[in-house]
């Protein structure tokens, strides 16, 4: 299943970048989510289609293969669509006020001449008094009139500004989900992990974890990506019942997963990964429709504080080291990145 493998520490990201610059794809974050789903899916009309693209595809032809397949694939267009739509309807309503601005205007002004005419005598016969009694009636009527129109054009724009406010926030929400498990995706990840060490604390008391499920492909091969979706579905539901609603938990590529602890110690954080491995070990996969018997899922891990790393690639880097050491060692455990100065040994299950 995996055309994207981390080999000899390289970061995934990596790759997809390479593969962007060698076809010419600019480097969009829609590009990117495209050309990751490329590397990493079983699917196979995803692989022929995009592969058919080419050197050099236009951004409509990337496009058109990214709405098709990935379902929270929406183009820049879109989004910019939505936003030119919110900026008319703020022009539409200062135009508004500024019409009911003028027509304040004129009325002030008319009352203010009715009110010198008055002063001067003009409308001293009941007669000339009738006759400005019903221009200022008429005036008062008309502008009451166009007063409450405009409020409720204004109210009917501002409806409309919130919904289109909504479906951009939607828009934006969508494009750092991952379709099949529902989890954050890598983009929200990045972001994330990145935020651990913009702080004055930068990486105190933060662990990174990293998971794989053990023989993915094999789940594809034998059973078909739909089976391998699932697992995956699974995977991510277990994960997600194992941990606390507020913690950060991501499908960063293919089978890989991520979490972001806060708070947290390195035994607690040892404590969250061995909690997670033995709830997924426990769940059988099973076909409740079809009585397909898969068996259980495993899945390995790798752990990193914080504080033992530089950055956020460093941190990346090294809890994902540690989870190929925990594949190496015979799948279905955890091994932590340990700094050279530190006596702790390995964790093993």
């Amino acid at each position: 299943m995996d055309q994207l493998e981390n080999v000899d520490g390289i970061d995934p990201a990596s790759t997809v970048i390479v593969k962007m610059r060698e076809q010419g794809i600019s480097s969009l974050p829609r590009n990117y989510e495209l050309v990751y789903q490329f590397l990493n899916t079983s699917n196979a009309a995803l692989i022929r289609e995009f592969s058919a693209l080419g050197s050099r595809p236009t951004q409509s032809q990337l496009d058109e293969v990214g709405k098709k397949y990935l379902p929270h694939h929406h183009g820049a267009s879109t989004v910019a669509q939505t936003r030119e739509r919110i900026s008319d309807e703020m022009q539409g309503v200062i135009k508004l006020v500024k019409q009911d601005q003028s027509a304040l205007r004129k009325y002030s002004n008319l009352l203010g001449e009715t009110s010198s005419r008055m002063s001067d005598g003009e409308a001293s016969s009941s007669e000339a008094l009738r006759g400005l009694l019903k221009v200022l009636s008429s005036a008062t009527g008309d502008t009451m009139e166009k007063g409450g129109a405009v409020i409720h054009q204004m109210i009917e724009r501002t409806k409309e500004m919130a919904q289109l406010k909504a479906e951009l926030e939607e828009y934006k929400r969508l494009a750092t989900i991952d379709p099949i498990t529902r989890l954050s995706n890598r983009r929200a990840f990045d972001e994330r992990l990145s935020a651990i060490y913009d702080g004055q604390q930068s990486g105190m008391h933060h662990a990174l974890i990293v998971a794989d499920i053990d023989h993915f492909k094999t789940f594809n091969d034998t059973y078909g990506h739909q089976v391998g979706d699932r697992v995956l579905s699974v995977a991510a539901a277990i994960m997600k019942s194992a941990l606390d609603k507020d913690t950060f938990i991501a499908r960063t590529g293919g089978e890989e997963f991520a979490v972001i602890l806060h708070g947290i110690s390195l035994e607690q954080a040892i404590g969250t990964a061995e909690r997670i491995r033995l709830a997924i070990e426990a769940t059988p996969l099973k076909n409740h429709h079809d009585g397909l018997d898969c068996g259980s899922i495993t899945m390995s891990f790798g752990l990193c504080m914080a504080t033992d790393a530089t950055g956020p690639e460093d941190v990346y880097r090294k809890a994902d080291a540690a989870l190929y050491e925990s594949k190496g060692s015979g799948r279905n455990q955890l091994k932590i990145h340990i700094p050279k100065t530190s006596r702790w040994p390995f964790f093993k299950r």
